[in-house]
């Protein structure tokens, strides 16, 4: 079953190139204008998409946790609740947003946390939805964005298979245009916890899904592995300063960081090719010069019937191959050489008594 998916004008699949989205996330620090340049740096850097979170923070959380002292260095208010709301766009600011991509010419999506954040972002006509590695086993949430119609991404972090195999079930029924993407929920994650192999997993077990790769680690080479291993989508959170105030900078890409990944993946793409082995024009000129070609030990002449001790192997490789080395012993001059002329089938003839 081929796997295709198309988010904005862009094509996702097995054989095109990985569809990377810059998860600003709210590395934005409640600016607009600062969202705006994470967008433009983004997008500079060669991204497909750039991605926010968007929640309805007051029902979304209890409210103990809503309430609760947030102390600390990244804190944006004194409780919990006032952090993430001093982080949230509404939609006048999530319209400029979307105005801007369309502008700039990236795609703009968000995080749903919530239904009543879905909605909104079905207001507004997104192109995709993602879900949260903390929503793979809220069933309710996904089959109600499925209910869109639009593509969905879902992150896998955290999870079982079988509450992979659950997320799955519930959102196909109501929308084929699903994503589902290995990740693992650490802040980073550490290097022996990626398991990039369950990409190949989720490949075999979800072959109507388009697979990809949610990096939480500090660096850009996994997502290349990734690549390799069969992801499609690239999913890096971004940032413009690692140092700034907040949880996620210091797992983020920087701009020159997200440039060079989404390099290297272009590159990767390129290199793929399409499986089938052969000889490129670039490839003759080299090939012919460390080859080696079938030449006369020494002088030789007319009658002379070949034997091993007779042919050498030298380069350039612009004569008969030393794979016609068995066909060439036995056979009879027709005409005298010198030492390295190049044997060809043209001066010689099979001699049929000669004994091997």
């Amino acid at each position: 079953m081929a796997r295709n998916l198309t988010i904005g004008q862009h094509q996702i699949g097995d054989d095109t190139r990985c569809y990377v989205i810059a998860e600003v996330g709210h590395n934005h620090q409640g600016s607009v204008k600062t969202c705006m340049d994470l967008f433009h740096a983004a997008k500079e850097a060669g991204v497909s998409a750039v991605k926010l979170q968007k929640r309805n923070n007051r029902t979304l959380y209890t409210k103990a946790a809503y309430d609760r002292p947030y102390d600390n260095e990244n804190s944006y208010g004194p409780t919990y609740g006032a952090h993430r709301e001093a982080l949230e766009f509404g939609p006048a600011e999530y319209k400029d947003l979307q105005q801007y991509c369309s502008e700039i010419g990236v795609d703009f999506f968000s995080t749903a946390f919530d239904f009543e954040s879905a909605d909104f972002l079905q207001s507004i006509d997104v192109p995709a939805y993602k879900i949260a590695s903390g929503d793979l086993k809220n069933t309710p949430l996904l089959k109600h964005v499925a209910s869109f119609g639009k593509p969905m991404i879902v992150s896998t972090g955290g999870g079982s298979l079988d509450d992979v195999r659950r997320a799955h079930d519930a959102v196909m029924p109501i929308n084929s245009q699903l994503s589902i993407l290995q990740c693992t929920a650490g802040y980073p994650a550490n290097w022996d916890e990626l398991n990039l192999a369950v990409i190949g997993t989720y490949r075999e077990m979800f072959s109507d899904a388009t697979i990809g790769f949610s990096s939480h680690d500090n660096g850009i080479s996994m997502a290349v592995a990734a690549y390799v291993l069969g992801a499609r989508i690239i999913e890096k959170h971004f940032t413009l300063n690692r140092a700034w105030k907040g949880t996620d900078h210091a797992f983020s890409l920087e701009p020159v960081g997200m440039r060079k990944m989404v390099r290297d993946l272009e590159r990767t793409w390129q290199a793929m090719g399409d499986g089938q082995k052969g000889i490129y024009p670039s490839e003759v000129v080299p090939i012919t010069k460390m080859g080696k070609k079938l030449v006369a030990a020494r002088a030789l002449p007319t009658g002379h019937v070949l034997l091993r001790e007779d042919i050498c192997l030298k380069s350039p490789g612009d004569g008969l191959p030393p794979y016609e080395l068995d066909t060439v012993i036995g056979q009879t001059l027709l005409q005298p050489v010198n030492e390295d002329d190049e044997f060809s089938f043209q001066i010689m003839t099979k001699t049929p008594e000669f004994a091997r």
